[in-house]
């Protein structure tokens, strides 16, 4: 019954993750057009990192971009606040404004993904979506990196995303290649291990 549940929440997880990159792709799509045709791609995908940073490292910048409760609106009006204070990319800043608008700030995450990848293509680039219990320092990456491109003969972009769940290690994917090597993943292998044992 319980194994049950737990497929359902994955179909549910994948379903809802397969809805944000159809509603992210144009938007990405849009925002790598427009930057590659200012010959901007470089500043728009180091602001776009610093926002991706901002939401893995602020869970209330985080709640609130999902909030369904809190206006497209109030929202352009919050965001608006922030970008003053901040020396983001002006072509980033008019972009988040017209995705807080049309009320599309949930998927930012899944927007900011697949803008990398669309440049990281461009570069003849391959993108790992990096999982951690908390924000890799700038070190980790460049670590990360290095080993990766090592592995795969190719440059590699990190796309980095916090789980605090995961406890310690990481959870790597290049491609449809996993790499688990998350603690959460380990204990979970331990109790059936156990269980079997029992």
């Amino acid at each position: 019954m319980k194994q049950a549940g737990k497929q359902e929440g994955v179909e549910a997880l994948a379903a809802q993750n397969s809805v944000l990159t159809q509603i992210a792709r144009p938007y990405a799509s849009a925002l790598f057009d427009l930057a590659s045709s200012e010959n901007q791609l470089a500043s728009v995908e180091t602001s776009l990192s610093d926002v991706s940073r901002l939401i893995g490292e602020s869970s209330d910048f985080a709640r609130f971009l999902r909030s369904p409760v809190i206006a497209g609106d109030e929202k352009a009006t919050a965001l608006d606040a922030i970008l003053a204070r901040t020396a983001t990319n002006p072509l980033v800043a008019n972009f988040l404004r017209l995705v807080a608008k049309n009320g599309r700030l949930f998927a930012l995450d899944a927007i900011i993904v697949a803008f990398r990848e669309l440049a990281a293509k461009a570069r003849g680039e391959v993108t790992a979506e990096v999982t951690s219990a908390a924000p890799l320092s700038a070190e980790q990456a460049t670590s990360l990196s290095e080993t990766l491109r090592a592995k795969i003969g190719k440059t590699v972009t990190l796309n980095q995303f916090v789980d605090p769940s995961l406890i310690g290690g990481l959870q790597v994917k290049v491609g449809s290649q996993m790499i688990d090597s998350s603690l959460k993943t380990k204990l979970a292998a331990m109790k059936i291990a156990m269980k079997e044992v029992g």
